[in-house]
């Protein structure tokens, strides 16, 4: 009987490794919901003291950002891709379409509007906590016109993130 019960308590102690271990490689992932504050040190962004991004970052490597200044001017959402590059450090690579603000208030009530400007480029280095519920990140973001040509704006910055949780 006492043999018995020591072969059960094996695989249960193993179990609970396992699911300690499983639970650590998760803290460790980025996989998730994530809102950072960013500050540009030069660019085009740089005079703006309050951008935030809120991220997702999801399982397979794509991914998806939209800020709280999406709005002015209007630009849709951020969409991208991620990779782990070493232990607790990720690069993600992102892209938006730039607008460009009408001429004459009047194209807006003739349907027209906020025309297409390019495209901007992000590659942001992440570092993830031991924890796994914050991260440090640098950030490059380059800009191109409609002909794919560099275009000024580009600059860089640092940001810091936390995991959103319940």
């Amino acid at each position: 009987m006492r043999t018995m019960s020591r072969l059960l308590l094996v695989p249960i102690v193993l179990l609970g490794v396992v699911g300690l271990a499983a639970s650590d490689a998760a803290a460790q992932d980025l996989v998730g919901e994530w809102r950072a504050q960013l500050q540009f040190s030069s660019g085009a962004f740089a005079p703006i003291k309050d951008l935030e991004f809120m991220y997702v970052f999801n399982q397979g490597g794509t991914m998806t950002e939209s800020s709280n200044y999406d709005a002015s001017p209007p630009v849709p959402p951020a969409y991208g891709i991620w990779r782990k590059v070493g232990t607790r450090e990720f690069e993600a690579k992102y892209e938006f379409y730039v607008t460009k603000a009408p001429a004459k208030f009047d194209e807006i009530v003739k349907g027209g509007g906020w025309g297409p400007a390019g495209r901007g480029v992000f590659v942001e280095r992440i570092t993830l906590s031991a924890d796994g519920k914050s991260f440090t990140s640098k950030i490059k973001y380059d800009q191109f016109d409609t002909a794919g040509k560099p275009a000024e704006g580009g600059g860089v910055a640092v940001g810091k993130g936390v995991r959103l949780t319940f």
